[in-house]
């Protein structure tokens, strides 16, 4: 798997696209850097020989030509190959002829100011790419460049990328960890904030797992690898920032699409403005109405605005992931920029989905520790987390089994529970089966009456108790589902598994008051599809579903943006949800939202600057009232300002 895309520029730059390798990038940055402050100085000196009449006559152009040709020579270069290729129309075009134009009625020094300060906004674009796309990079930072495997020798240091599945590594103190892994001795405390952007320390002991990038704080740690480098969260994580750029918004297309028809318009028009004018008016004259074509070739180059709006959105990419937050590519940016309905699932998301045996129940003639060990016993295959807290709260009330048995003919049926054939040493064979009301609709158990979720314990069809679990509710649970409502996400929605009064108490303590429970897994898509229904006959906008990226997997994937809560290492949710908020905190998509909007409207803040300027110009060139300064002047300052607003996109949105 690899671990970063070929970075290409987006910038509509004669340069093509960026060296991958950073030190001959960096001299190619200082050439040119050189290169334009040189033809710079020329410059400045020419104009002002130009000013006190020393430079008159056939040394004007013999001053200024040499000048043109050393900072235009690629421009024109490119220009030509682009014309080879059926390529004609592009902003290389519309510089060459407005050029080359200009030295065709003598009017050389104002040709040298546009390639000139053209370049030095294609150099300040460039350097806007760069920045944006480092403070991507600076996640490379989080790459850990060495692993210490314990050998029969000691500790040897290797690559990351040749340690195996199943080895132990060992982490001192200050170092990055460098595989997923799950620790087997030590205890220590985690900065997880390059991942996840959260500044508080984690602690980890024994038996917690950890995830490459972060760093050991306080003490050293010995961990077992459990993922290959390849598949290690940081890769995925790198892979996908790379790749956020290939999906792009419906902005982004469009303006692409608007450039591409644009620029043939603009050299019709220039045309027709150079040439109509002189056949039909009496005083018009070629030079006159041709320089001011030549102003609207200069000010209508689109390069400012094609590289604005990328860029604001790669910023707005980068700075999402900065905080912890992981968008896909910038077409989700707009998606929750127009965020109209959140549905959460809760377990795991809302709630903390680490259950705990709150109560046991058991019927007449068994005991409470009688109804776990079977309920354990059960369980003791499946990952769900209500399964693992029963098996938790057995070795916890008691040191051991009080029976052996062997497992046979095991099944788990989604949403409902588990049933299992148990066979003690004399052969003699129990059914079992653990799970909700809905795995016994037939059965004539006794009501479940409790706040937690009830777990049904029966052998041989025979009720033997219950088991009440409970599960904490997330700390800014709440908080989320306000601050949502602040920004004026109009509707929110609670899914569950759950019984109702369950379901209904917690949706009452965070405030959402639309709740569908008792659902199974795929009932949580067709409860989505209702929503979908309701939102088209009502209102406009997108949906995003929140669950964990692995039993929600379908819903995410149905919704206009599948976000994915805590999913630093699942692969289900980095392969389906379009947003991934790397730690386990829902007030994330909060932050996400934020990131959205703002991108969004510095984007459209570019289009509105870019385009008014852009139509004033054009207009005065056309009547007469401005020259090819004021253009070169007003196309680099347009482009300018709007790179110098796309880059506030990289900063956390408030």
């Amino acid at each position: 798997m690899k671990t970063s895309a070929k970075p290409t520029t987006d910038c509509c730059s004669c340069h093509g696209t960026t060296d991958t390798h950073p030190a001959s990038h960096q001299r190619k940055k200082r050439r040119e850097i050189w290169l334009l402050a040189g033809v710079s100085l020329w410059f400045a000196v020419g104009l002002a020989l130009t000013g006190n009449e020393v430079l008159t006559g056939i040394w004007t152009p013999a001053w200024f030509l040499p000048a043109y040709f050393i900072v235009g020579w690629d421009v024109l270069k490119t220009a030509g190959r682009h014309i080879v290729r059926g390529r004609a129309f592009d902003e290389t075009f519309l510089m060459s002829v407005a050029t080359l134009g200009a030295i065709a009625i003598d009017a050389a020094p104002e040709a040298v100011g546009v390639m000139l300060f053209y370049r030095i906004g294609e150099a300040v674009q460039e350097f806007a790419v760069d920045r944006s796309r480092n403070s991507i990079r600076s996640l490379l930072e989080v790459r850990p460049d060495v692993a210490r495997v314990k050998t029969s020798e000691g500790f040897q240091s290797v690559s990351p990328e040749v340690v195996e599945v199943g080895t132990e590594i060992f982490i001192k103190p200050g170092e990055r960890i460098p595989l997923d892994g799950e620790v087997l001795s030590g205890n220590s405390y985690l900065d997880t904030s390059a991942l996840t952007g959260e500044s508080v320390p984690r602690s980890v002991e024994a038996g917690d797992r950890v995830l490459a990038g972060t760093i050991n704080q306080s003490g050293a740690l010995t961990v077992r690898v459990t993922q290959p480098f390849g598949e290690s969260s940081i890769v995925r994580i790198l892979e996908l920032v790379e790749n956020a750029r290939h999906q792009k918004a419906p902005t982004e297309t469009f303006m692409r699409r608007f450039a591409r028809r644009y620029t043939p318009f603009v050299v019709g028009l220039a045309l027709a403005i150079a040439t109509l004018p002189p056949l039909f008016l009496p005083e018009a004259t070629f030079i006159e109405w041709g320089y001011r074509a030549l102003i609207l070739l200069v000010i209508s180059c689109p390069c400012g605005l094609v590289i604005s709006i990328p860029l604001g959105y790669f910023g707005g990419v980068g700075g999402a992931a900065k905080q912890g937050v992981l968008v896909k590519g910038s077409v989700f940016l707009d998606r929750l920029a127009e965020l109209h309905t959140v549905v959460f699932d809760k377990t795991g998301t809302l709630t903390e989905g680490s259950f705990e045996v709150t109560q046991v129940r058991p019927a007449d003639g068994w005991n409470a520790e009688e109804v776990l060990q079977w309920a354990a016993l059960a369980e003791s295959h499946s990952t769900h987390p209500i399964a693992r807290s029963i098996c938790r709260a057995v070795s916890d009330r008691t040191s051991e089994m009080t029976f052996e048995m062997t497992l046979s003919d095991y099944q788990e049926i989604s949403g409902r529970g588990v049933r299992v054939t148990a066979a003690d040493s004399e052969g003699i064979e129990r059914a079992i089966a653990v799970g909700s009301d809905r795995l016994f609709e037939s059965a004539n158990f006794p009501p479940f009456a409790s706040a937690g979720t009830g777990v049904r314990v029966a052998i041989d069809g025979r009720y033997i108790g219950d088991i009440v679990v409970s599960d904490r509710l997330r700390e800014d649970a709440a908080a989320t589902v306000s601050q949502l409502k602040q920004l004026g996400v109009d509707r929110m929605v609670m899914l569950t598994g759950d019984r109702r009064s369950v379901a209904e108490s917690i949706a009452k303590a965070i405030g959402i008051d639309d709740v569908r429970a008792e659902l199974l897994p795929e009932d949580k898509a067709n409860a989505l599809d209702e929503v979908f229904r309701d939102l088209a006959s009502t209102e406009t906008g997108t949906v995003a579903f929140v669950g964990d990226g692995i039993n929600d997997a379908p819903a995410i994937a149905r919704a206009d943006v599948g976000v994915a809560m805590g999913g630093l290492g699942s692969d289900a949710a980095i392969e389906t949800a379009d947003v991934v908020l790397m730690s386990d905190a829902p007030s994330k998509l909060v932050d996400a939202v934020r990131f959205g909007r703002r991108t969004r409207r510095i984007v459209w803040q570019n289009i509105a600057i870019a385009l008014g300027v852009k139509g004033i110009v054009i207009l005065l060139g056309a009547l007469g009232f401005a020259t090819l300064w004021e253009a070169v002047f007003a196309d680099v300052g347009v482009a300018l300002i709007a790179i110098a607003n796309a880059t506030r996109a990289l900063y956390r949105a408030e």
